[in-house]
């Protein structure tokens, strides 16, 4: 521990003993002293250290920005009076999707801490740069293209590459020290939209994401540097969760992500037997493959199937046009499956994608790494 870590450890446990709480219990959560709007701001996290059966909320200062102040991101704590897991949920790593951060508020506010075991520790909002400029990657705001921060997960708290520090800070202080189970909170990006999708890496995510009730899950062997597949390398079980589009809160698909969220809290023992609501979806469409429907000229895309249709191979799924309503071309699946994710903007330049459908591989392509997931995560 540095010597100003040190000091503001010994802030903490006098601010604690000020509260009634044990010194002892303090010794890893590092408080600055500081205050936002009178929310304290933390340096470091360790639900241990917090009062049990309550809810606890901070800002967790990451790093400083390019004029010497602070990038924050909110933390809310929810911490059980009875012993049990830690369920981490992020939201808004990539700053244009905000689903995840109505998910979180709504879950936080109506979970009762008397009622719990364990912690919940949600971060409804990791991209504040992102978030400040309605932007996919992590964007301070210079002029610089931005990093995807869902690439560079577990960071390095003492990198030269600002978006590295800030993913290493939020990785090594905040989120993985404090999980036992993982849900990282998605949409599509600007421009697409997923139904509600999950990808699972291990059989024991596979169960947290059919708890969910999703529309369909694909098996994923992980991307690196994203928040799900290292948590899963370090032992810890979490899904990816896409929730249908950017830049907007979807009422229905937010609904549905809380009351499956709920489940898979009841299935950890979280909540008591009953709490959760049953799972009236019917069963996902399971998948481990994406094939991808891309133009071969630019023009207007006119799509002729919906999210989560069934397909099948060489079926007409979209038309494209010139400026005069002339057909360019018809675009075709090129594997039976179901539509996973589409094009939102009818405008397409050659190459681009205006859909993908997931399916199941044969074996002999299942021998061969499998299909990576879409740039857009």
């Amino acid at each position: 521990m540095t010597i100003i870590e040190s000091i503001l450890a010994r802030l903490a446990a006098a601010l604690a003993l000020s509260l009634g709480v044990p010194a002892a219990s303090v010794a890893q959560t590092i408080m600055t002293g500081d205050r936002i709007d009178a929310t304290p701001v933390i340096d470091k996290l360790d639900t241990a250290d917090l009062a049990t059966g309550q809810s606890h909320r901070f800002w967790f200062r990451v790093t400083d920005n390019a004029i010497g102040q602070g990038w924050y991101v909110p933390v809310i704590v929810v911490r059980g009076v009875k012993p049990g897991p830690r369920l981490l949920l992020t939201a808004a790593i990539h700053g244009d999707e905000l689903n995840g951060v109505d998910v979180i508020h709504r879950l936080v506010n109506g979970v009762d801490p008397a009622m719990l075991s364990g912690s919940i520790i949600a971060i409804p909002g990791l991209n504040t740069p992102g978030l400040l400029h309605h932007s996919r990657a992590f964007t301070p705001g210079d002029g610089r293209d931005g990093e995807n921060l869902n690439r560079i997960m577990p960071g390095d708290v003492n990198s030269n590459d600002r978006a590295v520090r800030y993913a290493g800070r939020l990785w090594h202080r905040l989120m993985r020290p404090n999980a036992d189970v993982a849900i990282d909170l998605h949409t599509q990006s600007r421009g697409t939209a997923y139904p509600m999708y999950a990808f699972a890496g291990s059989p024991r995510a596979r169960a947290i994401a059919e708890l969910i009730g999703p529309d369909m899950i694909k098996l994923d062997p992980g991307v690196t540097g994203t928040v799900e597949t290292e948590m899963l390398k370090s032992g810890v079980p979490a899904i990816t969760l896409e929730l249908n589009r950017p830049e907007s809160f979807d009422r229905v698909v937010i609904g549905r992500a809380v009351a499956g969220i709920q489940r898979v809290m009841a299935d950890l023992k979280m909540l008591p037997e009953g709490a959760a609501p049953p799972n009236n979806s019917p069963p996902p469409f399971v998948g481990d493959t994406l094939a991808t429907v891309r133009t071969s000229r630019g023009g207007f895309a006119t799509l002729l199937v919906d999210l989560g249709d069934a397909v099948v191979k060489g079926q007409m799924v979209a038309r494209l046009a010139d400026p005069f309503g002339r057909t360019l071309e018809s675009l075709t699946a090129p594997e039976s499956g179901r539509v996973s994710s589409i094009a939102t903007d009818p405008l397409r330049d050659p190459g681009d994608t205006v859909m993908r459908i997931l399916y199941t591989a044969p074996l002999s392509e299942q021998q061969a790494p499998l299909s990576t997931r879409p740039p857009s995560k």
